[in-house]
């Protein structure tokens, strides 16, 4: 059943150890079933109840899963094994179109709004007790809030965004709870959802967002929360339109229980507005990151939700870090009061890239996607010999298995850094990759 590999240990900290170790080493496969409970405490002369805590052990750790009496084996995505080594290397001298960074040339300078931020913090030190916002924070990201239309509710600063969805989703979910996702998706969100020993049920996505079909579907099986992309999504570049949204509101009426988690992943980079879905459910949480805007060092991103939800993630943010700095914080502020990046500027910059190569694309026949944000999304038939052979040809793009569940193949294209004298010659190369000649095989 596990070839060479023999499970050991007495106590249930032991087996689980072992087991999350050798998922990790490669020892054991993803897919790869487990002994029985009874047939392993046999085996290793303990307690039958001493494996069952080893396996729950390891089930609330997202390595394992169980179906019952077809038994447990390990996950076909375990959290041990991150999408993000899903990636080509990228050599010297290769153009890197894979990173999914924004320009640094749009990115404003950082040390002037931080200087303002420590010499405010010399003035008057932050000392334990103190408030962990920031208020004038809170009232710039309360205006702006409101005037997209995102219901009112606390606010709270977290470490970007994919920590506010995990606090989130601790919050309010026990192991083996189902999340319904976005595929494809972040991939972030894919590894976390299992790390946190959830289950995933992907729904598909086209240029206006999740398909409300799918959510339905996802929902009504169970799924006890829903993760959307606002804007910008990663990596398809999808913005949820008015209708969609429409559709979205009617199928999450139907499930006013549903854990509901927005994250505008495109604020301050796309000229599209925003619709959101906050407030249809009773549980729902509203994250806007800094990054993409203001640099992704900031680690920075302002949480809103309803009052249980967000009172959950400061009481577990107090004993975890306490906040989140308010030297960060204060020069955020800084950044967003001063004006130094101009949304508009940066949307149509992006925008333009993104276009010329979604055009170039389509006159050489090739469809491809990416509505707003810094990335394009191009499904192709052959995704590991299209990657192998652009990388050969110069171009390292990131590949489709980093984002996606059941959605058929794909590339992600980062378009941020992309030059309008690049495109025609990467459009070419795309062109060969997808379809290459007769009698040639991909690598």
């Amino acid at each position: 059943m596990l070839g060479e590999y023999r499970i050991t240990g007495r106590r249930a900290a032991e087996i689980a150890a072992g087991i999350e170790a050798a998922v990790g080493s490669g020892e054991l496969a993803p897919g790869q079933l487990l002994p029985p409970m009874r047939e392993l405490a046999v085996e290793l002369g303990v307690n039958p109840n001493t494996v069952a805590a080893a396996y729950r052990t390891l089930r609330e750790r997202g390595v394992i899963e169980t179906a019952g009496r077809r038994g447990s084996r390990v996950r076909p995505k375990p959290a041990t094994t991150a999408r993000e080594y899903v990636r080509e290397e990228v050599p010297a001298g290769v153009r890197d179109l894979a990173n999914g960074n924004p320009d640094p040339a749009l990115l404003p300078p950082l040390a002037p709004a931080f200087a303002a931020a420590a010499e405010q913090g010399d003035r008057t030190p932050v000392l334990y007790g103190d408030d962990p916002m920031d208020p004038e924070l809170a009232r710039i990201a309360r205006a702006e809030l409101d005037r997209d239309g995102v219901p009112d509710g606390p606010l709270v600063v977290t470490s970007g965004s994919l920590d506010a969805i995990e606090r989130v989703l601790a919050a309010h979910l026990k192991p083996g709870d189902t999340v319904a996702v976005e595929d494809p998706g972040w991939g972030s969100v894919l590894d976390l959802v299992p790390a946190l020993g959830l289950r995933i049920a992907p729904v598909g996505v086209d240029d206006e967002g999740p398909l409300a079909d799918d959510v339905r579907r996802a929902l009504g099986a169970g799924a006890r929360a829903l993760i959307v992309t606002d804007r910008a999504q990663n990596p398809t570049g999808a913005a949820v339109s008015a209708t969609r949204a429409r559709a979205l509101r009617s199928v999450l009426r139907e499930h006013p229980d549903t854990l509901l988690i927005e994250d505008d992943h495109g604020h301050a980079i796309v000229d599209v507005p925003l619709h959101p879905l906050a407030g249809t459910t009773r549980h729902w949480a509203f994250t806007r990151s800094a990054a993409k805007a203001y640099g992704p060092d900031l680690r920075l991103a302002v949480l809103t939700g309803d009052d249980v939800t967000v009172d959950r993630v400061r009481g577990r943010q107090r004993l975890g870090p306490g906040w989140v700095s308010l030297i960060v914080q204060r020069a955020v502020v800084r950044l967003w009061s001063d004006g130094s990046v101009d949304p508009k500027a940066v949307a149509a910059a992006y925008g333009s890239r993104r276009d010329r190569l979604i055009g170039a694309l389509a006159d050489r026949g090739i469809a491809a996607t990416g509505r707003t944000g810094m990335n394009v999304w191009i499904p192709v038939p052959d995704e590991t010999g299209a990657v192998s052979r652009l990388l050969h040809a110069g171009w390292a793009v990131a590949p489709g298995a980093r984002f996606r569940m059941n959605t058929s193949p794909g590339m992600r294209i980062t378009v941020s850094t992309l030059t309008e004298t690049e495109t025609l010659a990467l459009a070419d190369a795309i062109a060969s990759a997808v379809r290459p000649s007769p009698g040639r095989s991909g690598v």
